[in-house]
């Protein structure tokens, strides 16, 4: 699967305990920037129908101010089990055949319906694109879908739309590209400057204990390794921001993020793993920070994608230019590129 998954966790409680970050924010406004999977009406109308608790009490004001140290407890429905439908959304698409679609993935779709996220989604666009034959292929709450990406993050994906290329597709992103054509490239913005121009970040991921909306470097988790080359360099005094290409060995849940954020350099505008870097946006020049504040997402894009053609057996590549935000977030950081300054 995918690195930015989303997590399923709508049916189970979730407990967050407010830091110092936190405090004074609104109880419907930290959540929803804390969840991927619910939208922020879904979590207003869950506050409101008393599935909120802080400190034990249920809470049903969503305007609520947060305090350093209360415990917050979400307990929503359990999920239903959709049968997704049909819906005209328009597609950016790559490519297309009669056994797979490849498109360019917007930010803000949601890949399959999930709670707090019934409808809107790409499998929805993808059955009235494709027609009724791809109801049910490789099953049927997410049909065609071989690998994600999650709803904030932009990019190229393929989509089987045949029982055949499913099982041929889901091969070989198991397979992470270790002994296959696989090929995953996703463009990110970080803070800071990394100290060499290129590493490897072998670490394994799980969710946090502390946290269960998030994914965690931690002992006992799953195998993760995420290669990244610097492409660019960009700063002045007070600032740094590092455009990184990163490559997957494995595609764990927010990997890209959570393992730039191990090794001291989240992602730019990355709400949920790099809360304590938001102040960093007053040291940046008015346009770069206008940028910056504009994106209200993780600066990630999923540039390229290659794969082996589940029938002709060719490898395939395809990628996809940056979208708007990120592509004004390029042109504000372009005057401070670091290589050009020094020459």
């Amino acid at each position: 699967m995918a690195d930015d998954t989303d997590f399923d966790l709508e049916g189970e409680p979730i407990e967050i305990v407010v830091d110092a970050e936190m405090s004074g924010g609104r109880l419907d406004a930290m959540l929803a920037k804390a969840h991927d999977v619910l939208s922020r009406n879904r979590i207003k109308d869950l506050i409101l129908g008393g599935a909120v608790t802080i400190d034990g009490r249920p809470v049903a004001e969503p305007k609520y101010r947060l305090k350093a140290g209360e415990t917050i407890v979400l307990v929503a429905p359990p999920p239903e089990d959709p049968d997704p439908q049909p819906e005209n959304i328009p597609l950016d698409i790559l490519f297309e055949d009669e056994n797979l679609i490849v498109i360019n993935k917007p930010v803000g779709m949601v890949v399959h319906p999930a709670p707090g996220s019934p409808s809107g989604t790409l499998v929805n666009a993808l059955i009235f694109h494709c027609g009724e034959s791809l109801k049910g292929i490789g099953g049927v709450k997410r049909p065609g879908i071989v690998h994600r990406l999650d709803k904030d993050t932009s990019g190229v994906m393929v989509a089987a739309k045949t029982e055949q290329a499913h099982k041929h597709l889901s091969e070989q992103f198991a397979d992470h590209g270790r002994t296959g054509p696989l090929h995953r490239a996703y463009v990110a913005y970080a803070w800071g400057s990394t100290q060499s121009g290129m590493g490897t970040v072998d670490a394994p991921l799980g969710r946090d204990p502390g946290n269960r909306l998030k994914q965690a470097v931690i002992k006992q988790g799953r195998e993760a390794i995420t290669h990244y080359a610097v492409e660019a360099r960009y700063g002045a005094p007070g600032w740094d921001v590092t455009r990184i290409q990163c490559q997957l060995e494995t595609g764990r849940t927010h990997q890209i993020r959570v393992h730039m954020a191990h090794i001291g350099h989240p992602l730019v505008s990355d709400l949920l793993y790099a809360p304590g870097f938001a102040t960093k946006v007053n040291k940046l020049p008015d346009e770069v920070a206008a940028a910056v504040q504009a994106l209200g997402r993780q600066a990630l894009h999923a540039a390229e994608l290659g794969f082996e053609h589940p029938t002709t057996g060719e490898e395939m590549l395809f990628s996809a230019e940056l979208p708007a935000d990120l592509q004004a977030l390029e042109d504000a950081l372009a005057p401070y590129d670091q290589v050009t300054r020094r020459g």
